[in-house]
């Protein structure tokens, strides 16, 4: 989800006879399981490709905070503001890890942002819908930080050392704040007829968002084979959307509510649920900026970053006085 068409420079996968003697001595070393560290060699389209990558993910941590942003001070009671809070500011503490990580890469936080900001980088497609009421909190904490953990766990195991080991701590916060959306969608179904109609109207419009967020399917991704050989995937988007569509219909099941898809059905030969056709062309509009809420999501971070200059400036200027005194 956070590789959404992350371009490798490379279409196809190269070749040994195609590598130079230090690509075959790095593409040795990761598939002997060993990490990449800032400091050893790496080809170019390598750490470009994480760079695109990283920052990507970082952005979606810090975009994701908008649309529940919106409603804290709306939540039906002081646990739950509290714990939405919590939620914020984990996100926002995910997004300062990534940013570090890229940077261990050689580029700066302010270049990164300013890619954000200009509409050259991305963020996961999922943050450009709108959460229009409070069911969207926990259809959003349930659906998409759920099929975060599953993307997120395989690369607790990439080959890039400093992102995989962000991601061990990241994952083990995003798996309270699925089971914080689950909370929130459990009592809305144990609730009136009014609010368990909440929840399945949140989960008739999140669903197919939810599985557009791992990315066009393996036959039109022409990077993952790239990414995978690199060990920066370690599995393909079709393997995840169904690992997440495997894992969330027994809960569906669970809260009493309906699967939003009229051809799912459990393939017995296969031991998994087929599932029907999501609908690309409204991925690629919003890949390309036309979703429903792409233009006022990166309108409030860009009006959130320019609100907080003063304080990053005030920061810059107490470290260089505290510099200076150090030096005199």
């Amino acid at each position: 989800m956070y590789a959404q068409m992350v371009d490798t420079g490379l279409t196809q996968v190269r070749k040994a006879e195609e590598m130079s003697p230090e690509e075959l001595a790095f593409q040795a070393r990761i598939d002997a399981g060993i990490k990449i560290e800032p400091k050893d060699w790496m080809p170019e389209a390598y750490r470009k490709t994480l760079v695109r990558q990283i920052s990507q993910h970082a952005h979606s941590e810090i975009v994701g905070q908008l649309p529940e942003g919106n409603w804290v001070t709306r939540a039906p009671t002081l646990q739950r503001k509290a714990i939405l809070l919590a939620k914020i500011q984990d996100e926002a503490g995910h997004g300062l890890y990534l940013y570090s990580a890229a940077e261990t890469l050689g580029v700066s936080r302010e270049d990164l942002l300013a890619e954000l900001h200009a509409g050259r980088a991305k963020y996961s497609s999922i943050f450009n819908y709108p959460a229009l009421n409070w069911a969207d909190m926990g259809a959003i904490g349930w659906l998409v930080d759920g099929s975060a953990i599953i993307n997120q766990i395989p690369l607790c195991r990439c080959s890039f050392g400093p992102y995989s080991r962000a991601m061990v701590r990241v994952c083990k916060e995003e798996s309270f704040h699925a089971r914080q959306g689950y909370d929130i969608m459990l009592a809305l179904c144990r609730g009136t007829p009014e609010q368990k109609q909440m929840a399945q109207d949140a989960l008739n419009r999140w669903w197919w968002p939810a599985l557009m967020m791992f990315g066009p399917s393996d036959a039109t991704s022409v990077h993952s084979a790239q990414s995978m050989q690199w060990r920066i995937k370690l599995f393909s988007n079709d393997e995840l959307r169904q690992r997440m569509v495997d894992q969330t219909i027994p809960q569906i099941e669970y809260l009493g509510l309906t699967v939003p898809d009229p051809d799912l059905k459990w393939n017995e030969e296969r031991g998994r649920y087929d599932f029907g056709q999501v609908d690309w062309n409204e991925f690629h509009n919003v890949v390309r900026g036309n979703g429903p809420c792409n233009r006022e999501r990166l309108s409030t971070r860009k009006q959130a970053y320019e609100d907080g200059a003063w304080f990053r400036d005030a920061l810059v200027a107490h470290a260089d006085k505290q510099a200076t005194r150090k030096a005199a």
